[in-house]
């Protein structure tokens, strides 16, 4: 039951998307005749007989190495539609109509097919059309563009002047056809028509050059065979569009080394020519079996063959022979043409691995609807290690010219790929290369030396972690003279023969580098190999890897790498606490709470000084920090019947235990400790841990979870504790799994703060969301890096439907289908005012964790709708930013900055802070200023008893006083914000808690009666307000702006 309704709500979301994306054939049916009538009366009007030259396009003609490329001007044989709009197929965005302009035989000679001469006579043929196109009142505008990003295959694209209204971007694209034009048994794939194309004076087959050719001698009759094919079949047309929709979300294989709708189409039509699919099938059937066709089937060893239209058929020599020549083989029904004799080996096995990850998502409980149709997976979210080359005058064009077999492009694209395999090895689960050079429109006039404008596209997926961070990669053994040659000739200076420990005498190559840099290996190891077989400088070469890295370290160093020292000091606490004896009940447990200790905090305390055992007065420089932040940590004691009931008592009780551990660690071991009312603090090794007790009888409760009424006695503090630790403990965990995790968590965590949404998104909530990237990574695979997990982070923040489904974040794949059931209905009962009342819902941001199913430890109360609304827009902006920064040509690091800069204008008004007054100033990330000044209200003096830093004089003290100088877990900001949000009801503020010097405020209405309400806003008056704002903060305010007056007064 519940099966077919998960495929029923499937086909209804595709049926609603088929409707939103087909564009209507009729709508478009008289624009097409009118826009067609328009060009065929345009070119009927051109003279026959005038003399063609290369005049027209001399750049393209020289660049192509064509000659001989005269000829009389004829008027074509005729036009027909083709594509997707002859089967009316056509899917938004694309409005392009293909029509087929048939050359005539009298503008070509009998050996044109040499040489590239027929592609510089299409070509100039083209020219003349565009010339009389232009001077046509029904066109606006006439572009060049490419056949299959082909450069020697240009097409024209025809813009009417008058647009159509529900078709944004209509255009008709002309096509030349070249039916009949050569004898086919010139062009086999065997033979050379390039006679530049040899190896050591040996002419070689041009089968690539051959099948560009034949592609335009059969572009009409592979067009009929479509229009037979999808004319009676309505659901095989709804199939192709949402085969179109999914690859195009998908820009690996969407390119033209492998996926076009045109193939997709040739593909549907084998399928269901050889009883593959048939008419019982619905569209979703459909797709869901031309995928599996796609990554399972075998046939495509062989290659896929058409019925052949003659009645001999292909002989098992001739598939052989474009087994051997092409990679991939879908022939047509004349036997003579590949038509995938553009898609690389690469291409096809980023195809088959798409496909496959598509059908794991349909899989799914909810049928993968949102995975398949909707998610972008476009090459910022795809790939571990992008890289882009800026080859604009670096390439070296071999003295043949830009065309040969191949085009110049396409052998370059290979040469990158199989030195960065080769370099890489089992760094890399794939490498992708991609030159999308064609998008220039003047480039038939300007000539080919253009195209290098556009940069070269590098993605790497990284393998493994492990793989990725090695520091040293082991050649062949030195007995093994010629591969150890072929190494050496490869890695140069790099490489060197080393003895190993098993006494083994390789050749290898060591990259050196700092713990926490070794995700830079990687980086090291394409740019040596591409400068040393590229002859590129470092200029040239544009590595997205450690750009973000920035908002992470404080100096020259990225604090995590004392995190070493850090733990070190926790086991040596736990011991210690562990050992002590004299107290009525042992400690039976030490758990670590703080982000510090499971490696997420964005900046773990580094050991201090004064908080050591001993100080030496000698070592202390100059920067000695005023403040110490302190590390929670949770304890348990040994199980006991005699603690009191009262909740009160309980608390008290702890206190007195937690008292009795700081004096036995204090005289038994001589540990500085310090308590206050609230606190017991211990310093070990220049930490500070604060200790907090968990009581057994609220764990026992809390685990057992029967009974409203029980789990309602409960202690709030033990209940709090208690999912903290199951927390730290599970991302402890993932950590673990996934060792990229944590600095993805970190740069989530800088960028909630540096947009001032500390007070929104507690620190937890954003572990979960980063958890849930690594996850649920389908239908891409498991981050291995820092922005391409980051990215991932925010696109979930933006994208995620948070109103209407619950995010579910299994971190040990444990949860079965009651427990999915028990948190929609906690969900749904989240959302039970909605209708009535949209801003009526609690839990905003629904996060359902094995601990909390109900969401109620971490987004119960915030964010509420208008702060998720606003981190969703941020979210949404910065992804954007993000992704364009990866793919264009821009690597400014001000760009890169962006992306944690807030713009401080969309505040109604904007305190500023004292920066000397902020405890850790080191943490700041950008001091911040208006752009935009608005009304100036307070302006404040810095107060003098307090700095950041011991002052000279100070360090003179003794250390007893020294001591005493220091503060416990000050944070002056973090107080402002609880007093200011207690006093101002009106007044929300938005701040950083890591570290910055600016809030945001914005005008809020009262959640009271309507009448009190309004008496109570008559009475605001903002600038007196934010001048109370400001006494507030005396000594911390440096000055407060207003720049919008609140709307309700």
């Amino acid at each position: 039951m519940e099966v077919d309704a998960v495929s029923d709500s499937r086909i209804q979301k595709v049926n609603n998307l088929l409707k939103d994306i087909r564009i209507d054939h009729d709508s478009l049916s008289k624009p097409v005749d009118n826009l067609v009538s328009s060009i065929r009366e345009a070119i009927d009007a051109i003279p026959d007989g005038f003399k063609v030259t290369s005049e027209l396009a001399p750049s393209f003609v020289r660049d192509i190495g064509a000659d001989k490329v005269e000829f009389s001007f004829k008027k074509p044989n005729g036009f027909s539609l083709c594509g997707s709009y002859s089967i009316r197929c056509m899917a938004k965005p694309d409005a392009s109509v293909d029509l087929l302009v048939h050359l005539p035989k009298e503008c070509f000679y009998e050996k044109d097919y040499m040489n590239h001469r027929y592609h510089a006579k299409r070509c100039l043929y083209l020219c003349v059309l565009k010339k009389h196109l232009l001077a046509s009142s029904s066109v606006e505008k006439v572009e060049w563009s490419t056949l299959q990003n082909e450069a020697r295959k240009p097409v024209l694209v025809v813009f009417p002047v008058k647009k159509v209204v529900n078709v944004p971007g209509f255009s008709i694209r002309i096509i030349p056809s070249a039916t009949s034009l050569f004898d086919v048994a010139k062009l086999s794939m065997s033979r050379n028509n390039v006679r530049s194309v040899t190896a050591d004076g040996v002419s070689q087959p041009t089968p690539t050059y051959n099948s560009s050719i034949l592609e335009d001698m059969f572009l009409e009759e592979n067009s009929e065979l479509l229009k037979k094919t999808f004319s009676v079949w309505k659901e095989l047309g709804d199939a192709l569009i949402l085969l179109k929709i999914w690859a195009r979300q998908r820009s690996s294989i969407y390119v033209h080394d492998c996926l076009n709708g045109f193939l997709i189409s040739v593909i549907l039509s084998y399928l269901a020519t050889h009883g593959k699919i048939n008419k019982s099938l619905n569209a979703l059937d459909i797709f869901r079996v031309t995928l599996d066709f796609i990554a399972t089937s075998k046939l495509w060893e062989r290659g896929l063959f058409f019925p052949p239209q003659s009645e001999n058929p292909v002989s098992k020599e001739e598939k052989m022979q474009f087994k051997e020549l092409f990679p991939v083989v879908i022939c047509d029904p004349s036997t003579l043409v590949n038509l995938a004799f553009r898609m690389t080996s690469v291409g096809f096995h980023e195809l088959r691995d798409e496909a496959s990850s598509t059908l794991k998502c349909m899989k799914l409980r909810d049928g993968g609807f949102e995975e398949a149709f909707m998610t972008k997976i476009d090459y910022p979210v795809k790939y571990d290690h992008c890289i882009r080359l800026h080859l604009k005058g670096k390439t070296a064009v071999s003295t043949s010219g830009f065309c040969l077999d191949k085009e110049y492009w396409r052998t370059y694209e290979q040469k990158v790929h199989s030195l960065l395999v080769q370099g890489l090895g089992d760094r890399a689960k794939s490498v992708r290369v991609v030159w999308r050079n064609t998008n220039q429109d003047s480039y038939v006039e300007s000539g080919l030396s253009v195209l290098d404008r556009e940069p070269l596209f590098i993605g790497i997926s990284i393998s493994s972690i492990e793989n990725a961070f090695r520091t040293v990669d082991i050649g062949p053994d030195a007995e093994n003279k010629i591969e150890a040659l072929k190494f050496r000739n490869f890695w140069g200076k790099k490489s060197e023969l080393r003895r190993f420990k098993d006494g083994r005498i390789a050749e290898s190559t060591v990259w050196g580098t700092q713990q926490w840099t070794r995700h830079l290996i990687m980086k090291q190891m394409v740019e040596y190999i591409l400068k040393r077989h590229l002859s590129l400088s470092s200029d040239d070469i544009v590595q997205l890897v450690d750009q973000l890295d920035f908002s992470l370290i404080y100096g020259d160093k990225d604090p995590i790498s004392t995190s070493g020292n850090l733990l070190e000091a926790f086991e040596v606490f736990s011991k210690l606490l562990r050992g002590i004896k004299g107290i009525p009940l042992k400690v039976s447990s030490v758990q670590p709470l703080d982000s510090a200790l499971r490696y997420t905090s964005v900046f773990p305390p580094e050991p201090h000084p004064l908080a050591c055992g001993k100080i030496d007065a000698g070592r202390l420089h100059k920067f000695v920090p005023s403040c110490i932040p302190t590390m929670e940590v949770m304890i348990q004691l040994e199980g006991s019947g005699n603690w009191p009931m009262d909740d009160l008592a309980i608390e008290k009780t702890k206190t007195a235990f937690l008292l009795q551990i700081a004096e036995n660690l204090q005289t038994i071991k001589g540990i500085t400790c310090t308590a206050t009312e609230d606190n017991v603090d211990v310093f070990v090794r220049g930490y500070a841990f604060r200790l907090r007790i968990l009581h057994e009888r609220g764990l026992n409760l809390v685990k057992r979870e029967i009974g409203a009424d029980l789990v309602k006695h409960v202690s709030s503090t033990d209940k709090m504790l208690f999912i903290r630790s199951q927390h730290a403990s599970m991302i402890n965990g993932l950590h673990g799994r996934f060792p990229i995790y944590a600095s993805v968590a970190r740069l989530a965590k800088r960028w909630v703060s540096a947009h001032l949404f500390s007070g929104c998104l507690a620190e937890e909530a954003i572990e979960l969301l980063v958890a849930h990237v690594f996850l649920t990574p389908l239908p891409l695979g498991v981050p291995s890096s820092r922005i391409n997990g980051f990215l991932r982070f925010l696109r979930l923040l933006a994208d995620y439907d948070w109103m209407f489904y619950p995010l579910i974040v299994d971190i040990n794949n444990d949860f079965g289908r009651n427990d999915e059931k028990e948190i929609n209905d906690n969900f749904m009962s989240s959302r039970k005012g909605y209708e009535e009342d949209k801003q009526n819902i609690s839990s905003a941001m629904f996060l359902a964790a094995p601990y909390d199913k109900a969401s109620e430890a971490w987004t119960s109360l915030s964010p509420n709708l208008s702060e998720l609304k606003r981190l969703v827009a941020y979210a949404r902006s910065s992804a954007n930013v993000l992704s364009k920064l990866v793919l264009q040509e821009n690597n400014d690091s001000v760009q890169w900055e962006c992306l944690f800069r807030t713009p401080l204008n969309n505040y109604d008004a904007v305190v500023l802070l004292h920066r000397e007054n902020i405890p850790y100033p080191h943490h700041l990330l950008f001091p911040s200023e208006l752009n935009q000044a608005g009304k100036h209200v307070a302006r404040g003096k810095a107060s003098k008893s307090f700095n950041p830093f011991l002052l000279p004089g100070d360090l003179k003290r003794s250390p007893e006083e020294l001591k005493k100088k220091l503060m416990v877990d000050f944070e002056p900001t973090k107080c402002f914000m609880s007093e200011l949000q207690a006093k101002f009801g009106t007044l929300k503020p938005w701040y950083d808690h890591i570290g910055g010097d600016a809030i945001g405020l914005t005008w809020t209405k009262h959640n009271s009666k309507k009448r009190e309400r309004d008496e109570e806003e008559v009475e605001i008056n903002p600038i007196e307000m934010l001048k109370a704002v400001g006494e507030m903060g005396k000594g911390l305010v440096r000055d407060i702006y207003l720049l919008k007056s609140p709307r309700f007064l």
